[in-house]
């Protein structure tokens, strides 16, 4: 173990000192295990206790799945449409009957109706460990099957995954690549962050983590001078300790603002011309509409201040902090979470080619950095090994359009300048993720659930998703078998031992695919012959490849196992995003259609959807507090304190005792009669959920934010949702036709006591 590692909690409990390691995304952690059971789990490098502590809760849940279930009404009546899934009792069955039973059905929609009938669901926060992450793994299974449904995208910056690449030439900007906390450290004077920097959201990273250094970074950037503006509604989207001016606009108006400080500085002459002309194209087309010419409306401060309802002279104080200096913008990812995301994007980039600093030490812009806990960490990337897929035969769709497959088949959809012809899906086969948590409007997603002949789930814990499921394999965690985990933007890799024996009859995911594989005839092309171990020495081969051919010493295979976590050598200097073509545009263009950054963009202009005139642009919301009724709240979603997404719910770290909280001025409870800790009701016409009243001084009045990550419970009564999960609230309205992303914090609801209701504290 790299001698550099702080080990918390640990250091007078040397039986600790050689446990084995492990790795969730929400940190490192050496496993105490007695007589077969995991009965701690310490954190490393200071990953949350809280959240590390809750891993034996998580491995023996009684939420646990013990064996193979098939649904009576299915197992009974054969494959068909049901809206008794959630409702139908679930039969055990030995694995034999199930595997059968699943293989018959995957071979029956294959040579019946074709390999897009199977709509092959996951996420990408089951597992840190890269071989038996679920979504690799279903993906390479079905593939080799012959072929099903992909989804393209994700739910976590899904529009910015298709306009970067426009803009950028890539979606790197989002995925791995940043300006380091490094060097915004020694060289930021301002830090600008729309949509806020929650440090709860640093707990948590995609593929997990070992160090956890943002808060010591931001820390010192302030020390050497640095200030740091935060645009939310919500004051704790500020890290506590920070001495930060908070702007609270209106949400959905983050645009607005960013156009507007794009105008000043072109009408106060503070525009980078130089910059502007060899570095971007279309600039000019742009400067038309920021200042009225094309639309006759000047995207003035007084403009934008109108819109997000906060004084001018709050944005003429902030464009005074960001005229002069480095100035870093960022945004989170949540901003693009909306009606026009992909606008918020495009205007943060249009900005900071205004002021000419992108490419420079500590300015620019960079995307995530209040979103994940390693956005902005300095480390060399590549030596994290990933599982291979194969190609599919089949086709994809956007990830937030699923439901509309099964509910609309034969209709057609655009999406990126293409339509797509939506595929008639019988069959979803879903391992990894919870779509009865990620996904939005979960009435529309039951009743299209409902419409499948045959759902397929591999789960650990009996979550919505499982109960919903017609045949449901019990999977392990990753604390039952072996795997490398880590992430690009961390600078470890971590050989994750099993630490217990897989829970009652679970299996991994892996072997699972292997044994329908076999029945289906495709086992040569979905494992080679490969158990769980030959995969990760062949993975750990390509790494072994990369160091060599890079310099970097990668210890072996068996080293690597025997010492539990390796440190990446650190790279040569801290990363600035986009450095290299500021230094030479000409000789290392981006992979744009000009070559440089699309301020104006003749490709999307050419796909002439109204709500996309080729340039950043501002569109009010179809549900925002500037169309909103009498009584109506802009509702903020957001993620949980010691959660993610729906990991962790179920055990003391998470949320589950009372309904999710719901944060609320003090103002506006008083007006509604609501009362710290009280049940509340809130609702609109896609629905209605339970929630504990948390009042809370620091949200925008006619704001309501509440946390994601409530185990979706319908009430059987037909009542509001039990759990509070407020995805029952949110609108399956897309961000536009160009990206068809999730627009979830696009949403109106009213808010109400919820009559006959206990109170509950948080």
């Amino acid at each position: 173990m790299a001698e550099d590692l702080m080990v918390t909690d640990a250091a007078q409990d040397s039986a600790l000192d050689q446990a084995p390691v492990s790795l969730g995304h929400w940190g490192a952690f050496r496993a105490d295990v007695k007589q077969g059971r995991l009965v701690r789990a310490v954190p490393l490098g200071g990953a949350d206790p809280a959240m590390v502590g809750a891993w034996p809760e998580l491995v023996h849940s009684p939420e646990r799945i013990d064996r193979p279930h098939v649904r009576r009404g299915w197992l009974e009546g054969g494959p068909a449409p049901s809206d008794l899934r959630g409702r139908d009792e679930m039969v055990p069955v030995d694995w034999d009957v199930a595997l059968d039973l699943a293989a018959g059905e995957i071979a029956r929609m294959q040579s019946k109706h074709g390999p897009t009938a199977i709509l092959g669901g996951s996420y990408g926060w089951s597992s840190a460990g890269r071989l038996h992450h679920a979504r690799s793994q279903v993906r390479r299974f079905l593939a080799a099957a012959g072929g099903f449904t992909d989804q393209v995208g994700n739910y976590s910056w899904g529009a910015a995954a298709v306009i970067l690449p426009h803009v950028l030439g890539s979606a790197a900007a989002v995925s791995h690549a940043s300006t380091s906390w490094q060097s915004i450290a020694e060289h930021s004077d301002a830090v600008v962050a729309f949509g806020g920097l929650n440090p709860k959201n640093w707990r948590v990273t995609s593929g997990g983590a070992v160090d956890h250094p943002l808060p010591e970074l931001v820390a010192q950037a302030q020390a050497r001078g640095c200030h740091f503006t935060v645009l939310s509604p919500l004051a704790q989207d500020v890290p506590e300790g920070l001495d930060a001016t908070l702007i609270q606009p209106r949400p959905g108006s983050d645009t607005a603002i960013m156009l507007a400080l794009a105008h000043e500085a072109w009408v106060s002459g503070r525009a980078d011309h130089d910059f502007l002309a060899r570095y971007t194209t279309g600039h000019e087309k742009l400067v038309a509409y920021l200042t009225g010419e094309s639309d006759g409306t000047a995207k003035t401060l007084d403009w934008a201040a109108a819109l997000a309802g906060v004084p001018v002279e709050t944005l003429r104080g902030l464009w005074q902090r960001i005229r002069e200096g480095r100035v870093m913008l960022t945004a989170s990812w949540s901003l693009q979470r909306a009606e026009h995301g992909e606008q918020s994007y495009w205007s943060l980039i249009a900005l900071a080619a205004m002021l000419g600093q992108i490419g420079l030490p500590g300015g620019g812009f960079s995307f995530g950095y209040g979103s994940m806990g390693s956005v902005g960490a300095n480390a060399r990337r590549g030596y994290v090994p990933t599982f291979p897929g194969l190609p599919n035969a089949g086709m994809a769709i956007p990830a937030a359009a699923f439901a509309d497959a099964l509910l609309h088949p034969g209709e057609t959809l655009p999406f990126d300048g293409r339509e797509i012809t939506l595929p008639d899906v019988r069959m979803i086969y879903w391992a990894g993720g919870n779509p009865f948590h990620h996904a939005q409007d979960l009435g529309k997603v039951e009743a299209a659930w409902a419409r499948a002949e045959t759902v397929i789930v591999h789960e650990p814990w009996w979550t919505a998703t499982a109960r919903r499921a017609d045949i449901v394999f019990p999977a392990t965690t990753s604390a039952e078998r072996a795997d490398i985990g880590g992430t690009s933007r961390d600078p470890h890799v971590v050989y994750m031992a099993p630490l217990v024996p897989p829970q009652g009859q679970a299996r991994n995911d892996r072997d699972i695919f292997a044994a329908l594989a076999e029945r289906l005839g495709c086992r040569a092309a979905y494992d080679e012959g490969l158990d769980e171990e030959g995969w990760l020495r062949r993975m750990w081969q390509a790494t072994e490849a990369k160091g060599a051919a890079e310099g970097i010493e990668v210890p072996s295979f068996e080293a690597l196992r025997q010492q539990g976590i390796w440190r990446v050598p650190a790279p040569d200097g801290p990363e600035v995003m986009l450095a290299e073509f500021r230094a030479a545009p000409e000789a290392q263009p981006l992979p744009t259609a000009s070559g440089r950054i699309e301020l104006y963009s003749e490709r999307i202009a050419g796909f002439g959807y109204d709500d996309q005139p080729g340039h950043a642009v501002f569109h009010a919301p179809t549900e925002w507090l500037g169309a909103a009724k009498e009584g109506q709240f802009h509702l903020v979603t957001n993620q949980p304190e010691r959660q993610l997404h729906g990991q962790l719910w179920q055990t003391s770290a998470g949320m589950s005792g009372a309904p999710a909280p719901v944060r609320i001025n003090p103002a506006d409870a008083a007006d509604h009669g609501i009362s710290e800790g009280q049940v509340v009701r809130l609702e609109n016409a896609r629905g209605a959920c339970r929630a504990t009243a948390l009042i809370d001084t620091g949200v925008r009045r006619g704001v309501l934010v509440m946390p994601t990550g409530a185990w979706f419970e319908p009430d059987a009564a037909g009542g509001a949702e039990r759990n509070g999960n407020p995805n029952v609230l949110t609108s399956d309205r897309r961000t536009s036709r160009l990206a068809q992303a999730t627009a979830a914090l696009s949403a109106l609801v009213r808010l109400a006591p919820e009559p006959d209701a206990h109170d509950h504290s948080y």
